[in-house]
């Protein structure tokens, strides 16, 4: 493979959004279940990103989906929450832990290809989660860029656009078999890798027997060995 650029989805690829979610609902909602909770936040994520990819409603980045959908969520459940506690839960998706072999690997894989965080986070919650995490990225490629979300196909090909490369020579990197589907029918090649919590400790993550895809790893640091890096 000719791969100039490494691309790495973020919400449960390369931070693990479900217990950086549910850590920081407890102080604020004490009164819930902090993983069910989180677990129910994120079923909203691809339904509500489906209503502006299909035009069912105007483009919206992330942070508003987020609001939308928990506001929902909350009604659904009977929990107050004023509007002050609201956006700080918004803001809990800026702030997740890193993997602990994300920084480590993804070093590794910097040290020979361009690394870009590909998400379908907006450019601002993108920014400060990579800077809270000190994630080594070379740049942040946020769907925000093109309008739309992934698995769009727009979202893949502005990517390579904006680094200067083809398709092909693009490496997606996903613990998602949606992401990296879009990604291959896009051009993209594709990298599976293993979160078996990422869903949480009473769900079930993708596995690697259900995904086709270019690479297979266990974990960033077995991709950075298999893609040949120092």
């Amino acid at each position: 493979m000719d791969i100039r650029v490494v691309a790495f989805d973020i919400f449960g690829t390369t931070v693990d959004w479900y217990t950086g979610v549910a850590d920081q609902i407890r102080p604020l909602l004490p009164d819930v279940d902090a993983g069910g909770f989180a677990q129910r936040w994120r079923d909203r994520y691809i339904p509500s990103m489906n209503r502006v990819r299909e035009g069912e409603r105007e483009w919206a980045y992330l942070d508003t989906l987020h609001r939308e959908s928990l506001d929902d969520l909350l009604r659904e459940l009977d929990v107050t929450a004023d509007d002050e506690t609201r956006e700080r839960l918004v803001r809990v998706w800026h702030r997740l832990p890193a993997w602990p072999d994300s920084v480590s690997g993804l070093a590794r894989v910097r040290a020979r290809y361009t690394t870009a965080a590909l998400s379908n986070g907006g450019f601002a919650l993108l920014t400060r989660l990579v800077k809270s995490a000190a994630l080594p990225f070379d740049c942040i490629l946020s769907a925000e860029l093109a309008r739309t979300y992934k698995p769009d196909a727009a979202v893949y090909r502005t990517a390579a656009a904006l680094l200067d490369v083809a398709p092909e020579q693009v490496l997606m990197v996903a613990a998602h078999r949606w992401d990296l589907d879009g990604a291959r029918a896009a051009g993209l090649r594709t990298a599976f890798v293993e979160r078996p919590r990422e869903k949480g400790p009473d769900r079930e993550a993708d596995r690697a027997a259900d995904v086709d895809c270019d690479l297979y790893a266990d974990s960033f640091l077995d991709l950075a060995t298999q893609l040949d890096t120092p």
